[in-house]
């Protein structure tokens, strides 16, 4: 028998392996599943799609199902420290030695499905990051799982599961190139995950992409239902901020109610407080207050500037640290961003894809938005926004936005390796 892999190991591998593949398709991820014995029949599923919020909505829902009794898992991703984040199991991420035993185990089952496979059609990095995840789930006994789709729905590794719950967060234009270039085209590459029978539950949805929601429905006879912000408000004392957060608690409600039926108060305040999604409005300090967002897209930026109008005091500057990749909409989330902001401190992540700061200054520049400087590294961009807001009169609140691997960048503990996202 081979040796334990180290996290190391089992990360070096998913590293070499290609993200997406020569052909999207769910061929090679059935096989990977058949091998290690079909993981996904042996728990429910709850499966969660959409342009943002996916997974804050999957570990709100987890926890609001664990406190109503179930034993739950979620698979998320990206991640933002270590691939072990992806996978939760009650209120705890899985730990490093138990990630490197299942990519091992998917490692061994993707060997006999790429022996059988067609010349560079191999398993891929996703497949085989989901194919573990699920498998380890499994081997933990839960008793339903939370599971975040990776890119759009119909071709995604995710989209194999028996879910009885669908939840579509929203719809926004995003990777154009695989879902299509309209909001209606991109609204039915996710819906593909919904199953016959099964509930869907929407958040807010434009027009085309509601019409291919209730078309979808109508289709499957799947049950329809729109998450209702009253229902989390009406619940009382929950510690989530309004605007996005807020938002996506009552998707989270909405999906565990699908699944548990009615919801107990009590229990529902409890999964608020426990509630916390890294790298979404994550406090990070205070004397100034210091908010990390991975805010990436438009609508991202748009929701992200809804929620800090009540965290920042009234009169205080907001001083922004921002980096943005290169493949990203950033004059659109400049624009959105750059009215609540008194200042830009311009950065790059450690990603070969984060635009230059100087193309940020220079598109900054076009829209009018407020002064802004270049600080190479985003620990240094970050401190300098601390420095400005704390100088201020009244002192400010330093954001850090525009990308998870920002995010990523500044919460990775010193001497732990990057790895992809």
């Amino acid at each position: 028998m081979s040796a334990a892999w180290t996290p190391e190991r089992a990360e070096d591998h998913l590293a070499g392996l290609e993200l997406f593949g020569m052909r999207f398709g769910l061929d090679r991820m059935r096989r990977l599943l058949t091998v290690l014995g079909s993981p996904q029949e042996s728990f429910r599923s709850i499966h969660v799609v959409g342009t943002n919020g996916k997974s804050s909505v999957t570990r709100m829902t987890a926890a609001i199902l664990e406190h109503h009794g179930h034993r739950t898992g979620a698979y998320l991703s990206p991640h933002l420290v270590g691939y072990e984040e992806r996978v939760r199991v009650g209120d705890s991420d899985l730990g490093r030695a138990a990630f490197a035993a299942a990519v091992q185990r998917a490692a061994r089952a993707a060997e006999k499905v790429d022996r059988t496979a067609a010349s560079g059609d191999r398993v891929t990095q996703f497949e085989l990051l989901t194919a573990g995840a699920l498998s380890e789930l499994a081997r933990r006994e839960v008793e339903v799982a939370v599971i975040e789709a990776g890119l759009g729905g119909r071709y995604d590794a995710t989209n194999v599961l028996p879910s009885s719950v669908q939840v579509l967060t929203g719809i926004g234009l995003e990777h154009t190139r695989w879902l299509g270039p309209t909001l209606a085209d991109i609204a039915r590459e996710k819906l593909a995950v919904v199953r016959e029978d099964g509930t869907l539950v929407l958040g807010a949805l434009p027009p085309e992409a509601r019409a291919e929601a209730e078309a979808t429905a109508a289709r499957t006879g799947a049950r329809l239902l729109t998450a209702d912000l009253a229902a989390a408000d009406a619940v009382g004392g929950l510690p989530i901020p309004a605007g996005y957060p807020r938002r996506n608690f009552a998707l989270a409600l909405a999906a565990a109610d699908a699944f548990h039926g009615p919801l107990e108060a009590a229990a529902v305040r409890a999964a608020a407080g426990d509630a916390e999604v890294p790298g979404r409005l994550q406090v990070l300090g205070g004397d100034p207050l210091t908010l990390l967002d991975g805010a990436h897209n438009p609508a991202g930026m748009e929701a992200l500037v809804e929620a800090l109008a009540p965290l920042v005091p009234s009169g205080a500057p907001l001083i922004a640290a921002v980096s943005i990749l290169e493949d990203k909409d950033a004059a659109a989330m400049l624009a959105a961003l750059a009215p609540a902001c008194a200042r830009f401190v311009l950065t790059a992540s450690e990603n070969p894809r984060a635009l230059a700061p100087a193309t940020l200054g220079s598109l900054l520049a076009q829209i009018g938005g407020p002064p802004a400087e270049i600080v190479p590294g985003p620990a240094a961009a970050l401190a300098r926004a601390r420095e400005l807001a704390a100088a201020a009169d009244p002192p400010g609140v330093a954001l850090a936005t525009g990308s998870i691997y920002l995010v990523s960048d500044l919460l990775r503990p010193a001497g732990r390796r990057a790895v992809t996202l």
